[in-house]
């Protein structure tokens, strides 16, 4: 009989998604129930889920939740994703909204007490229905307080049962003002500098760090950069603390999604034996965004949040060097206004080279990792990255900034050796430079075309991450069942 593992994240794939936490929570559970978990899923009923109808149905089950000095009902409703059970929380006040975590002008006022909710929720619907798990993997700040809860409140409701924490980005931790502790229901001593207190405030992103049994993040590389105070972002020490339980997995790639050989929403299938389609894929993209390019000539796509971690604000200083060079260039994304603004006026300065959209299009997201040579990832920091492993597989040639998990997966091209380009420098100097490298490897067909083939067999499935998952599963439960915990004293 496999682990029973509970996987509780804020968003997941198909359901709800801003960014790659959701495809984790997503395409992980599958993966793991190949190799014999018994998992089960739980995420917040949003508006976006019910109206996307989903399916999901109640059933007949209502937990009751202490935050602060109420107690609030949620109710529970199930569906499925590829056969796994995922059970949604239901409180129409706090996710019946148009958006998951805040509008475009800020975060929404109410995120701690309606995370509170889930965290805790998610327990409380633990033990209601019996599930007795062997391990909850939670992710991210959003379900940073289920650790403590299971080390406090909990600990005699589920004895057995361990905790993994996943950092997906570091710099998102849900901070609050130390005034609202009391929402949480956490014993009072819990809220020092070895607990939840972070500058006078609470800090949902540290109590996972701090009482989960393992701690995890997407990359072996962005685990030691999150040690270090240019990436830690003030949670450095208490990290450094706690590098024994600290690791890195890879984040997989889903192939039955991202797959060039089987893909509908591109103009034409291909493969690393046949990439003819390949050029019928780029033409439609340069008719998508009305670009006068003659198909030989390189083109560039990048799809990303419009945000200085994505290194937008390199590029954007990099433009006007870029649009000199015989190249072409598409753009897809959503983020900060500044960065949009900008963007949209460069095409506007560059039209027959350039296009921008602002928006979120999985359709054109697909087209675009089909129809460009390149694609360029130029951030500041990288946790893993998922569109370098889409590009591989298409025979798009990542070009990326050596940062997180971008450095641990591609390997500068080097005379026929690596799978891309990779520069070091955060700099637009280093970009343009690494961009015009990849050019002059471009104008050498057979080079080229031996880069792309070495690139689409490269494989980051998630059977294998999976299989590293399990074995911190593993580990977590030896210390909740062999060692008294010491977390957090």
């Amino acid at each position: 009989m496999g682990l029973k593992v509970v996987i509780a994240s804020p968003e997941i794939i198909p359901f709800a998604k801003t960014g790659g936490l959701a495809d984790v929570a997503g395409s992980l559970p599958l993966a793991l129930k190949r190799l014999g978990c018994d998992v089960t899923l739980f995420m917040p009923l949003y508006r976006e889920v019910v109206d996307r109808g989903f399916g999901t149905e109640p059933i007949g089950v209502q937990v009751k939740i202490p935050i602060g000095r109420r107690t609030v009902s949620a109710d529970l409703f199930k569906g499925t994703t590829d056969g796994v059970p995922v059970y949604f929380l239901k409180r129409d006040e706090y996710y019946d909204r148009s958006y998951l975590y805040g509008t475009p002008d800020g975060d929404y006022f109410d995120n701690l007490e309606r995370f509170v909710f889930f965290s805790r929720g998610v327990v409380e619907a633990v033990v209601s229905l019996g599930l007795e798990p062997d391990v909850i993997h939670c992710n991210d700040w959003q379900t940073g307080l289920i650790p403590a809860y299971i080390m406090s409140i909990y600990r005699s409701s589920l004895p057995a049962t361990a905790t993994l924490f996943t950092i997906h980005n570091i710099a998102y931790q849900g901070i609050f003002p130390a005034d609202f502790l009391d929402l949480t229901g956490l014993p009072g001593e819990m809220y020092t500098m070895e607990g939840l207190e972070f500058w006078g405030k609470i800090n949902l992103l540290k109590a996972g760090i701090v009482y989960s049994d393992v701690i995890n993040t997407v990359s072996e590389g962005y685990s030691r950069e999150i040690q270090t105070p240019e990436y830690g972002y003030g949670l450095e020490g208490i990290l450094a603390k706690r590098r024994e339980d600290l690791f890195g997995v890879l984040n997989g790639v889903d192939y039955s999604v991202w797959n060039p050989e089987a893909d509908e929403l591109i103009a034409s299938r291909f493969s690393s034996d046949d990439l003819g389609g390949k050029l019928t894929c780029k033409k439609d993209l340069l008719r998508e965004y009305s670009l006068r390019l003659k198909a030989t000539v390189p083109l560039i796509g990048v799809i990303s949040r419009f945000a200085e971690q994505k290194g937008f604000d390199i590029l954007a200083e990099a433009m006007d060097a870029l649009m000199k060079l015989d190249l072409g260039m598409v753009i897809l994304g959503t983020g900060e206004k500044r960065y949009q603004e900008r963007f949209e006026s460069l095409a506007a300065t560059y039209p027959k080279k350039l296009g921008v959209k602002i928006a979120f299009d999985n359709v054109l997201a697909h087209k675009i990792e089909a129809g460009s040579d390149m694609f360029l990832m130029p951030s500041r920091y990288e946790p893993c990255g998922l569109n370098q492993f889409y590009s591989l597989r298409y025979g798009t040639i990542p070009i990326v900034r050596a940062t997180g998990g971008l450095d641990d997966t591609i390997k500068d091209y080097s005379g026929g050796r690596g799978n891309g380009f990779k520069f070091r420098q955060y700099s637009a100097r280093a970009l343009v430079r690494k961009v015009k490298e990849a050019i002059s490897v471009y104008k050498d067909k057979k080079a080229w075309r031996a880069l792309q083939v070495k690139a689409m067999q490269e494989d980051f499935s998630w059977d294998r991450s999976a299989s590293r998952y399990i074995e911190l599963y593993e580990r977590a439960l030896k210390k909740v069942r062999e060692e008294p915990s010491t977390k957090g004293s």
